[in-house]
């Protein structure tokens, strides 16, 4: 536990260094062209004491960063669009419900992909070509044609998180379900057991662990579609739309703050999925409290 903490540390220390010297080199070049654009002398004393204080820098330091995030954070009421609470909120219910989409989706095609030959051979190659597709392409086209049929809000964006999220799941349940012990599925065949009977306590029983692993994937890439998905569509909240108008004012430390939220979000989503995980393999007798 100590050696975990110790390499944690020296690794965020490591980090903010090489952060902290990255911002001083883009923004004291940054300085530097604004002084000899007005024809103004400077000496890299001024610039290594003014590099950190530079309005709308390339690279914003972390004590700035700091800043944007406990100002719109802390200092922002919940109910306020300018906190980033209140836009992870939004990104959150369209990743969640693309997520359950996509999950269920990846399930079902896996299912039917193990039981059905034909299915395989017509559907698994278009499963595997929609994910050449840029994303960035499909949004707005998906936004688009719901919202002609008067579908908007949290629905368009979980459709697109759901395509991102199924894949993972699709792939692997696929290979779980053809994961279990032969000699188990002859046994279970010469005990006269089902076709339901072999799916549900062997074959399923087999796809679980596959399935988290999967899962972990699928609930970062729903994170990521429902960020893109408010990126090119306008919308008025989510931390996709603090990136866009961030982006459009050349307002870094924002965008910044909403990155690590963002951030943020996605490792307790992949943490509280592995979580569910560990509670189902103590169930299964395979993980002891030690």
């Amino acid at each position: 536990m100590k050696q975990k903490i110790f390499s944690f540390v020296s690794l965020f220390i490591i980090v903010i260094a090489i952060w902290y010297l990255a911002a001083l080199i883009m923004n004291g070049n940054q300085l530097i062209n604004n002084l000899e654009r007005k024809n103004q002398e400077w000496t890299y004393q001024q610039v290594i004491s003014q590099a950190y204080e530079v309005k709308r820098p390339m690279l914003p330091a972390p004590h700035q960063v700091g800043q944007e995030l406990i100002k719109s954070i802390i200092d922002k009421p919940v109910t306020s669009k300018r906190s980033l609470i209140f836009h992870a909120q939004i990104t959150l219910n369209s990743t969640l419900l693309g997520f359950v989409f996509g999950s269920l989706l990846g399930i079902l095609i896996a299912v039917g992909i193990v039981n059905n030959k034909t299915l395989e051979s017509s559907l698994m190659p278009w499963v595997i070509a929609s994910q050449t597709i840029p994303i960035l392409a499909i949004a707005p086209m998906v936004v688009v044609v719901l919202g002609a049929i008067n579908i908007t809000g949290v629905i368009p964006k979980a459709i697109i998180s759901m395509y991102l999220s199924f894949f993972p799941v699709t792939i692997a349940m696929v290979k779980g379900l053809r994961s279990s012990d032969k000699l188990h599925e002859e046994l279970m065949h010469t005990y006269s057991a089902s076709a339901k009977d072999i799916f549900w306590k062997l074959r399923w029983y087999s796809a679980q662990p596959y399935l988290f692993a999967s899962l972990k994937v699928a609930i970062a890439a729903a994170l990521v579609g429902a960020i893109v998905a408010e990126l090119p569509t306008g919308a008025q909240g989510g931390l996709g739309a603090r990136l866009l108008s961030g982006s459009y004012y050349g307002q870094t430390e924002q965008i910044w703050a909403a990155l690590i939220v963002a951030a943020t979000l996605g490792s307790i989503l992949v943490w509280l999925v592995g979580l569910a995980e560990k509670v189902l393999l103590r169930r299964r007798g395979e993980l002891t409290h030690a």
